[in-house]
């Protein structure tokens, strides 16, 4: 019996073993695809972010500031003043009522433009 026994256990555990060696290395090869995986999406995500920046630029370029300036005055025409009904603005007159017009008018002419472009680009 131990003759027949001993190899035979040995051989099954034999296989066993070789079986788990297999397995480990699958999962082995399966999480460095993974690991790999999420380092090329933090890359891609990366690529996007530094797109966006290219294409967007940041929220404190001089033309953006002018923007915001001139989005206060008429949000605060609009919402405080016309909608709420708690105050009035004085108008804009001269020079700055021009200056005023202008930076809306390229702010959203040159975003326009823009756009255009990058679809004729295409």
């Amino acid at each position: 019996m131990s003759f027949i026994g001993g190899p035979v256990i040995k051989g099954l555990i034999d296989a066993y073993n070789a079986h788990l060696q297999a397995v480990t290395q699958d999962k082995t090869i399966a999480a460095d695809l993974a690991g790999k995986e999420i380092a090329a999406q933090q890359l891609e995500i990366q690529a996007d972010t530094q797109l966006k920046i290219a294409e967007i630029g940041h929220p404190w370029e001089p033309e953006k500031l002018a923007f915001y300036i001139v989005l206060v005055f008429f949000a605060k025409c609009v919402i405080w003043d016309t909608v709420l009904g708690l105050g009035t603005t004085p108008s804009l007159k001269g020079d700055v009522s021009m200056w005023a017009g202008l930076v809306m008018s390229f702010y959203f002419g040159k975003r326009t433009f823009e756009n255009v472009a990058r679809i004729i680009k295409r």
